[in-house]
């Protein structure tokens, strides 16, 4: 079969396999896929299959993640780690974080035969919590394999009041024995290929793009407290919290905009919530990001001065809490080099260098080795959404260019040695 041939029918099992997960959902339409659920049982047991019809060896670590390793290199050899996530956000798409998950598994049968003169072991993982949807806390799965799960978390409750504790022992995991996913001391190299979940590569007519950094990122759970009264209050005496947030909410679009930042304000909710009633609270949430630490926080002071003086001017009391931090995540230069190599080796000469406003596993993973991440173009750059969409032909070229990034490794290694 020639490489073409290889590489296209290589998609479609790709883009087949992502249809067959998004049927694995607790609602119809978009998928919603979250830790500790049946969803996530079946997720993983389909996934074994594949590990397992590619040859790799297959199980499921102390964390719930689905992982695979190929045969042949020693047991305690080096570990390269290629991968994503397989759960998601509710009412989601079919390859955030499962695009990664099946092009390592293609990359990884590619390389099965050459596993003994590999100058380390190959292995790949399907993180079974990156979104943090059910229970609030992210990352959770690449944590654990990072070793920096944090017992507390078994505490956390999602909306039924489930504890993770409860839920992972329905699970069948054991919540004392977390620590045993941890593969710190063991990772030499992590690679994610991922959905761009942006625009910027479709713009430039590019399928494929070298991540530089993951953006620096903190959550804030803000709340206005004004005076809950009548509606025929008169206006000159009304403390009102609603419309305190709709002129914050304009003024958080306006300052991060001009600062080069990005801001979502994804949640709000109003107390007594009467149609005749004024609020006398208003609760929202603040996700704001940029490539640099010193860039969010910028922004967040000049949000934070503007929001008080809004909240003195109606009336209101402001209270703030951070509820989410994360430093900007670099790429390591030389699974960068390789990445860029991998993607050269497809034909792209000078491969377009971008950095993510999203968060991923790569995050987490940093903490135990060096990552690196490759970027694959969706349509419209939509993400998070059922209409996520990817072209067969820039899949077939993600599999190459990560296949050749990992032999770029190997040949590096032995050299190096």
């Amino acid at each position: 079969m020639s490489a073409i041939l290889r590489g296209a029918a290589a998609a479609e099992r790709v883009l087949a396999r992502a249809d067959e997960l998004a049927a694995l959902s607790r609602t119809s339409g978009g998928i919603d896929r979250r830790y500790l659920t049946p969803e996530h049982r079946a997720a993983n047991a389909l996934t074994a299959g594949w590990l397992a019809d590619a040859g790799l060896v297959a199980w499921q670590d102390a964390a719930g993640n689905q992982c695979g390793r190929v045969p042949g290199a020693p047991v305690d050899a080096p570990v390269v780690l290629l991968g994503s996530h397989l759960d998601s956000v509710p009412n989601a798409g079919r390859y955030d974080g499962i695009l990664g998950v099946l092009v390592a598994l293609e990359v990884a049968e590619r390389l099965r035969d050459d596993a003994t003169t590999l100058p380390f072991a190959l292995e790949i993982v399907g993180f079974a919590d990156e979104e943090g949807t059910r229970f609030g806390a992210t990352l959770l799965g690449s944590r654990a394999v990072a070793g920096t799960w944090d017992p507390a978390w078994a505490e956390l409750r999602d909306e039924n009041g489930v504890t993770l504790r409860e839920a992972a022992r329905g699970f069948g995991l054991d919540p004392d024995r977390v620590g045993e996913a941890s593969r710190a001391g063991e990772l030499v190299a992590y690679l994610e290929a991922h959905i761009e979940q942006g625009p910027r590569l479709e713009r430039a007519d590019r399928a494929l793009g070298v991540v530089t950094r993951i953006a620096a990122a903190e959550r804030r759970l803000l709340t206005l407290r004004g005076e809950t009264r009548h509606g025929a209050t008169p206006w000159d005496m009304r403390h009102d919290a609603l419309l305190g947030f709709a002129e914050a909410d304009l003024a958080i679009e306006r300052i991060v905009r001009d600062a080069g930042a990005y801001a979502t304000v994804g949640h709000v909710a109003v107390q007594p919530d009467a149609v005749n009633v004024i609020p006398g609270l208003a609760e929202f949430s603040l996700d704001l990001r940029d490539a640099t630490e010193e860039g969010r926080d910028a922004a967040w002071e000049l949000v934070h001065a503007e929001l008080v003086g809004l909240a003195d001017a109606r009336g209101l009391r402001l209270d703030v809490a951070s509820t989410h931090r994360a430093d900007a995540c670099i790429a390591d230069p030389r699974l960068r080099n390789a990445i860029a190599t991998g993607i050269a080796a497809t034909g792209d000469a000078e491969p377009m260098e971008l950095f993510s406003v999203a968060g991923h596993d790569a995050m987490a993973i940093a903490a135990a080795a060096p990552v690196a991440m490759l970027f694959v173009r969706c349509a419209g750059g939509i993400s998070h959404a059922p209409e996520e969409s990817v072209r067969a032909d820039d899949v077939a070229l993600a599999i190459d260019a990560l296949e050749a990034a990992v032999r770029d490794l190997a040949r590096g290694a032995a050299s190096a040695s």
